[in-house]
């Protein structure tokens, strides 16, 4: 299974509601507390300049984050956490939701496992095609070496 770093942005590249439907699906029948607030907001970028070492802030980003508890119907309990690159409380608690259930693992990690896989091949075929293109803009210098100084006289 893929590594527990890599399962955000692993779902987060899954449509949202094909990530929502499966995760309502799982959890019909749970009782989820939010153990803390879930939040979303921006996110400020802040880096130090080199040459006065002064803090200044390169810009801002959308975070969404959620930490909940899941006690399923068979008593089991699970802690999940997410922090995500989005403006949506509602996928930051799916995300969390998912790291709870993979891993307890609580009954479905089967198919959180399958979006895993399915998520994991998304971002490779995106790979491929950024390789793709970035082979397509490369020059090759060495032919200019090969270029005969055709301005001298014999």
């Amino acid at each position: 299974m893929i590594n527990r770093t890599e399962w955000v942005r692993t779902l987060s590249i899954l449509p949202a509601e094909k990530l929502l439907s499966v995760t309502a699906e799982l959890s019909s029948n749970w009782t989820i507390r939010a153990k803390t607030l879930p939040q979303c907001g921006l996110g400020m970028l802040k880096l130090n300049d080199s040459a006065f070492e002064e803090a200044f802030y390169l810009g801002e980003f959308p975070l969404a984050s959620a930490w909940l508890e899941i006690k399923t119907a068979d008593g089991l309990v699970a802690e999940g956490a997410a922090q995500v690159m989005d403006d949506s409380v509602e996928i930051a608690e799916a995300l969390a939701l998912c790291d709870a259930v993979l891993s307890a693992p609580l009954p479905g990690w089967e198919k959180l496992a399958r979006l895993l896989d399915e998520g994991m091949e998304m971002i490779q075929l995106t790979n491929l095609a950024r390789k793709q293109m970035l082979a397509s803009t490369q020059v090759n210098f060495s032919l200019l070496d090969d270029v005969g100084d055709n301005d001298v006289e014999d």
